[in-house]
């Protein structure tokens, strides 16, 4: 996972779907916005509409690219969503990556065995599929990661552990959107924070 400077300042102009918005806001390189709200108040919704999984109309640029005049997949990789549910489709952990043996390297990063990567997936427990699943998210070097709940499962010390791998990606140039209902957390990252009610951005 070698890196190199990010650049993923992002804006949101005018994004809505059923459900959601419109929204407007932008998010510096390297900055961290906390989404806040009560559960089904459309945060999930603005994350996927932002990595445009769902019909929506509106735009999203970063430094480097426009939605709308960027390939689905492309697009996809630049700005990573780690949903609130990660899909895992084969047996073993190690299938789902590029680079397993480079991957298994940042395990202890996140709390996790070093040779995880040879672990069957019906073993993991909901906490390691998401910290498994953000390892995903970075192998693909995004500019900027949209994070839905990625330390809902997780106790205290690797809930730290998962929030220092955040900052330093951050300090990086990394850009973060991260959905929390852990209330100190924005605090804890260092973040902006906005909070969505009924769809609509309240704060």
């Amino acid at each position: 996972m070698e890196r190199k400077a990010a650049h993923g300042m992002i804006t949101v102009k005018a994004l809505q779907r059923p459900g959601l918005g419109p929204a407007n806001f932008t998010v510096a390189d390297g900055e961290c916005l906390a989404i806040t709200g009560p559960s089904g108040a459309g945060k999930s919704l603005l994350l996927r509409a932002i990595a445009d999984l769902d019909p929506n109309s509106g735009e999203v640029t970063t430094s480097q690219l426009s939605r709308s005049e960027t390939a689905a997949p492309d697009w996809r990789k630049h700005v990573a969503l780690l949903p609130s549910e990660t899909g895992w489709w084969l047996d073993k952990v190690g299938e789902h990556f590029v680079n397993p043996i480079g991957i298994a390297e940042h395990l202890p990063d996140i709390g996790l065995s070093p040779d995880a990567m040879t672990w069957d997936v019906s073993r993991l427990s909901s906490g390691e599929r998401h910290r498994l699943g953000l390892l995903r998210c970075l192998e693909k070097l995004p500019k900027v990661l949209l994070l839905d709940e990625p330390t809902a499962a997780l106790d205290t010390d690797t809930t730290l552990m998962v929030e220092a791998l955040l900052h330093g990606l951050m300090e990086e140039g990394i850009t973060i959107l991260l959905v929390t209902h852990d209330f100190d957390q924005p605090a804890r990252m260092g973040c902006k924070t906005m909070r969505i009610e009924n769809g609509q951005v309240a704060v």
